[in-house]
């Protein structure tokens, strides 16, 4: 039954890290047009319990992308200097739909395994109740 139990968590764990970065890449694409907007990404680590690797995982800390701001003309802008310039965000749309397409599968894979251990949870208590 632990095994059960622990497969639930794992699934869970998942399900709660994907949900976090499919939020950071809503965000990220919410803002691609805001001047100075730097791209948030997410890490994954694996969670420790007392020395020993669960293979459950949390969310690390959200980093900025570092990569470079993109230059957009438009004289008219109020942000722009002198030469006509300001400083756009360096989301890429095309990537960030990648990302959202991926956390949803592995999202959606994490939900079928929680919900096949549940199954099974259940029909293991009904076989003891008898």
């Amino acid at each position: 039954m632990s095994d059960l139990q622990n497969i639930l968590n794992l699934s869970a764990s998942g399900m709660k890290a994907q949900a976090s970065r499919l939020r950071h890449v809503s965000e990220n694409i919410a803002n691609a047009d805001t001047p100075g907007y730097h791209r948030k990404t997410v890490s994954f680590e694996e969670i420790v319990d007392q020395g020993v690797k669960t293979g459950a995982v949390t969310v690390g800390d959200v980093q900025l992308d570092s990569s470079p701001l993109k230059e957009i003309y438009n004289p008219g802008h109020p942000l722009a200097g002198e030469d006509g310039f300001y400083d756009g965000s360096n989301v890429e749309l095309m990537i960030e739909m990648a990302d959202a397409r991926e956390a949803q599968r592995s999202y959606e894979a994490n939900l079928k395994m929680f919900d096949q251990a549940r199954q099974m949870s259940s029909s293991l208590l009904d076989l003891l109740r008898r």
